[in-house]
């Protein structure tokens, strides 16, 4: 039996630097809507000598989702998922990214753990945004939704996302649904922990990611402005979350790890 490790977002940046570390002892499975555009980071993959194919999935579908679940318990045991997948303000509307970035990690997380051993590990992987909203802006009743009723917790989330205009939404949904991703995973952790399987997350700051190129200049500042004022490497957040799925951190669980060159804790000494 392989031990599987599942990458979503794995197509490039930070998903795909995570792929090339656990593929040293995992069979990879990068996980993308359309296999085609994951086609120049499996023919990397495969020139370094890692096991890896790739399938089409739409992580916003639980549909979409519980299809992937069955394709990847077929291949082996899967014992890390990393769903790096997610959708950022420059590329959608807010109800697309909400649905994307927040419903995507309920299906991601509650369909696979289904398939998962003990001793298995989900990272969700979040963003430095998620500790930028007020605790007092913070709709954690809407949250508790989420464990209960996921369709009601989406309609009334979505409901707050367009409640404001335009470009607004999709930044309100980004961050939103990056603290919830936070929010969410700590308490999944406690759940599925029974079963032994570790839940965490990874809020990154600004990587030199193709993504983080599309964000442009103000994530940019951001991280200049940062304690060690300059953007993470992908390597560098590549090398934290094979750490964090791997056996080696077996006792890790529902806690978010902050990794954004200090950006959060010179925002904070500055105020």
């Amino acid at each position: 039996m392989k031990n599987v490790c599942v990458v979503t977002g794995g197509g490039s940046g930070m998903g795909l630097a995570t792929a090339e570390i656990m593929g040293k002892d995992h069979y990879i499975v990068l996980v993308g809507r359309t296999p085609g555009k994951l086609e120049n980071a499996l023919a990397k993959l495969h020139s370094m000598g890692v096991e890896a194919e790739s399938f089409p999935c739409d992580v916003s579908s639980r549909e979409s989702v519980q299809t992937l679940a069955e394709h990847v318990q077929s291949l082996g045991q899967v014992k890390a998922v990393i769903h790096a997948a997610g959708m950022s303000p420059h590329m959608g509307g807010g109800d697309i990214i909400f649905n994307v970035n927040a419903m995507g990690t309920i299906y991601m997380n509650e369909e696979l753990a289904k398939i998962m051993p003990a001793g298995s590990c989900i990272l969700n992987v979040s963003s430095m945004s998620a500790y930028m909203v007020p605790a007092d802006k913070v709709p954690s009743e809407v949250y508790k939704l989420s464990l209960s009723d996921s369709s009601v917790f989406q309609e009334k989330m979505l409901g707050i996302v367009s409640s404001v205009p335009g470009e607004m939404s999709s930044n309100m949904a980004y961050t939103l649904s990056k603290n919830f991703v936070v929010w969410y995973s700590e308490k999944a952790a406690c759940i599925h922990g029974k079963n032994g399987i570790r839940i965490l997350s990874v809020s990154p700051g600004t990587f030199k990611t193709p993504m983080g190129e599309l964000e442009g200049e103000q994530a940019a500042s951001f991280a200049l402005a940062s304690a060690l004022g300059r953007l993470g490497e992908p390597e560098e957040i590549g090398e934290l979350m094979a750490f964090l799925a791997s056996e080696k951190c077996s006792y890790l669980t529902g806690v978010d790890i902050l990794c954004d060159g200090g950006t959060i804790a010179a925002m904070r000494s500055r105020s």
